[in-house]
């Protein structure tokens, strides 16, 4: 799961959370909220983006999802295969990183991982015993060409058109993502990895090979997961691979540069060469986390609005309107590089859908300019806090049910109404007490998609919400130690065993509704 700077969602967390701003809200109001909490069985927070106030609002009774809503589960490639020597694949800069002594918790490898590489048929039946119509993996850039170019791997083509024919074969739609952050070292090593220029059609090099092997069942694809993880904590804080620090301000901005430029060569060659015959759909998937104003001073407001763009704008902004966000071109200057008119027209509209990947929300206030210490983090002018009313994870993200409604709301407003799929969801919890008993995960799995289903009904058009993640799994820098899946493994024997979140999603698939157990 990303690493970004990310117990139980109760009525009592929910009803401090009014209390705590009740000076900025009438007293009516609050009665009216009040009578509201506690008068119905499920509660949601939302943050007006118009006011930026908190509201509470009573879900409705009936949170149903639209017909034919694509719900799933999620994995990547360096997170659960395995077999990291085995069948020609090519060394990763996950490998090199994951290998160097303190940079993972316990200085654990995804050498092993879940093995997925020898046991997908197992997964697969664990996917087919729950019901699951929609899957959401990643490629192994390094399993197809090992050096990152070059001819075709024949073992790795093979699996993963074993693994997609399984899934399919399954009534199991795979949807599949080019790059979830395991660049082949070779790469990294001979040309800078995505520092290069040049890596973007290197990429869509990469990218058509995946498009003319498996297209023909594949028709749903994602570009790259996360870029934000790649620029930021690759190359700027140094927490993920391939570890960079020492660029501050300037490498995080070429990283992005390039990456949404890889990204749009591919999304042209795919729409160029493949589309017409193959019929499928292509687009990016960006973590955003939703940010609220700490006070109603004009300061904060507008510190809310240069974090989002400089989280959520920084890449979306390009696709959809064809350059940065004004406020990133203001603050970062000439560091924050340019497109030719060429790559605008190649860049704006490279998007079918918006893959957004959403854990949790921040309190945000202004801060002084730091003109001497330039940094994406810096740049921004934005401090950040947690407010103390929130309930947590595990890894300390702040669980606000909230922010996923706002963040697909301005998702909506300000990019005229996409397709929306959420990529991934989810909630770290640890296997020591109870592994298989998750119910603070079924608690927040229910609190984001009842979220979710507010949104909907407000015109948002989200189409389908994928968990992160099938499996516990490898979690980048923070080893095995911290458990997202909805299926325990048991990292000693790698049995997989459902948990009470998998027996309960496979309800939500079925009746579509995440209080299928609590509606009259």
């Amino acid at each position: 799961r990303n690493q970004s700077s990310h117990s139980r969602h109760s009525l009592n967390s929910t009803t401090r959370m009014i209390m705590m701003h009740h000076r900025k809200t009438p007293s009516s109001l609050l009665a009216l909220f009040l009578f509201l909490l506690y008068s119905s069985s499920y509660i949601i927070s939302v943050v007006s983006i118009t006011s930026y106030e908190y509201i509470a609002t009573a879900a409705a009774s009936n949170t149903t999802f639209p017909a034919g809503f694509a719900w799933g589960t999620a994995t990547a490639s360096y997170q659960v295969e395995g077999g990291w020597l085995e069948g020609g694949r090519g060394l990763t800069i996950w490998d090199a990183f994951s290998h160097t002594p303190n940079r993972v918790l316990n200085n654990e490898t995804g050498d092993v991982a879940d093995d997925h590489y020898h046991l997908w048929k197992n997964d697969i039946e664990l996917m087919k015993s729950m019901g699951l119509k929609n899957y959401r993996m990643s490629i192994a850039w390094s399993r197809i060409l090992p050096a990152g170019t070059g001819n075709p791997n024949p073992a790795g083509v093979a699996f993963y058109n074993s693994l997609i024919d399984g899934l399919v074969a399954a009534g199991i739609t795979p949807w599949v993502t080019l790059y979830h952050w395991d660049l082949p070292l070779a790469l990294q090593m001979e040309q800078n990895g995505w520092l290069n220029p040049n890596i973007s059609n290197i990429f869509a090099n990469y990218a058509k090979v995946c498009f003319e092997t498996f297209g023909d069942r594949v028709k749903h694809w994602i570009t790259i997961n996360e870029p934000w993880c790649v620029s930021v904590l690759g190359h700027e804080t140094g927490v993920f691979a391939p570890g960079h620090t020492l660029a501050l301000g300037v490498e995080a901005y070429t990283v992005t540069h390039n990456i949404i430029l890889a990204h749009a060569k591919a999304v042209n060659v795919y729409r160029t060469l493949f589309k017409p015959t193959q019929k499928g759909v292509i687009g990016i998937t960006l973590n955003n986390d939703w940010k609220i104003p700490r006070t109603q001073a004009q300061a904060d407001i507008d510190a809310q609005n240069r974090a989002l763009e400089f989280f959520c704008g920084w890449f979306a902004d390009p696709i959809y309107f064809g350059d940065y966000p004004q406020s990133m071109r203001r603050l970062v200057g000439s560091r924050l590089p340019n497109f030719t008119a060429a790559e605008v027209a190649l860049v704006k509209g490279s998007n079918d859908f918006f893959g957004l990947n959403h854990y949790t929300t921040q309190l945000v206030f202004n801060v002084p300019p730091q003109p001497n210490t330039p940094s994406w983090t810096n740049d921004q002018n934005v401090g950040e806090a947690m407010d103390p009313s929130w309930n947590t994870t595990l890894n300390g993200w702040a669980i606000v049910p909230m922010g996923l409604y706002n963040i697909l709301k301005y998702i909506h407003n300000r990019y005229h109404g996409p397709i929306i799929y959420l990529t991934e969801n989810g909630c770290a919890q640890d296997g020591s007490t109870n592994p298989l008993e998750d119910t603070k995960r079924i608690d927040f799995l229910r609190a984001y998609m009842t979220a979710a289903h507010q949104a909907i009904s407000e015109g948002v058009h989200l189409e389908g919400y994928f968990v992160w993640s099938l499996m516990d799994n490898f979690e980048w820098a923070s080893g095995y130690g911290t458990r997202f899946g909805i299926h325990h493994v048991d990292y000693s024997t790698l049995a997989r065993t459902p948990k009470a979140s998998a027996t309960w999603y496979t309800q939500v698939m079925k009746h579509n509704d995440p209080n299928f157990d609590k509606e009259e």
